[in-house]
């Protein structure tokens, strides 16, 4: 059976980016229907004002990724949700691979393994951290193209909406209540902007900070101050 995928974009401030992003998107092989659902996080919609597709839904909606994303779902009409960032990049077959594993009964949903947009051998170990770490503990992050059923993402509520670790709670959740999530060994690319903006070793260690103090029970509204 046909199954629509909502590919989900929240974004604040990536106008340069956006269209690329969307582009990029309709070149992927897909057997199955595709909506784009862009969520713009200022009031002033300065990312999808710029956004040149007539056929791509997109909302003005309250700041915060959770927020954004919840808003997205709300009008999606797909039975599959994708929350996509804008500077990820999906493989040619991503989409066919969200599809199957869907398919399996006992999946509520699932992510992608990692891969930094860089040539520098240090974001491999990065990369190999990350994606053994959500292996293990079953708790992949946003980067990773998180997706679900979303009859599933609907019952359990969606995103809470706080500032930051939006994605980290959820997966908390389902975990919680014993359903499984699919890994899929193929790599969703993200970009290095933020670490080579910031410098590898400290953007690193500030986000493994952040994700271990969160999960030691420091409230998000308090660490959001050190991810600005």
């Amino acid at each position: 059976m046909n199954q629509q995928i909502s590919i989900i974009i929240p974004v604040l401030n990536e106008s340069g980016i956006i269209n690329f992003t969307i582009e990029h998107l309709y070149t992927l092989d897909s057997s199955n229907t595709v909506e784009i659902i862009v969520v713009d996080g200022s009031p002033h919609g300065e990312t999808i004002n710029t956004i040149t597709g007539s056929d791509v839904q997109k909302i003005s909606g309250q700041k915060g990724r959770g927020s954004q994303m919840n808003q997205g779902a709300a009008v999606a009409g797909g039975d599959i949700l994708l929350f996509l960032h804008a500077d990820t990049r999906l493989s040619h077959d991503a989409l066919n691979q969200i599809v199957a594993a869907t398919k399996q009964p006992d999946v509520v949903g699932g992510a992608f393994d990692l891969r930094i947009n860089s040539e520098k051998k240090v974001f491999r170990a990065i990369e190999l951290i990350a994606s053994t770490r959500s292996r293990l503990t079953k708790i992949p992050y946003g980067d990773q193209a998180i997706f679900f059923k979303k009859r599933f993402f609907d019952q359990i509520g969606g995103f809470k909406n706080i500032p930051i670790m939006e994605d980290v709670e959820l997966m908390q959740r389902v975990r919680k209540a014993g359903k499984k999530i699919k890994f899929i060994s193929r790599k969703v690319q993200t970009a290095s902007r933020r670490w080579e903006k910031e410098g590898i070793v400290y953007c690193t260690l500030r986000n493994w900070s952040i994700r271990t103090l969160y999960l030691l029970g420091v409230p998000p509204e308090k660490l959001k101050k050190f991810y600005s």
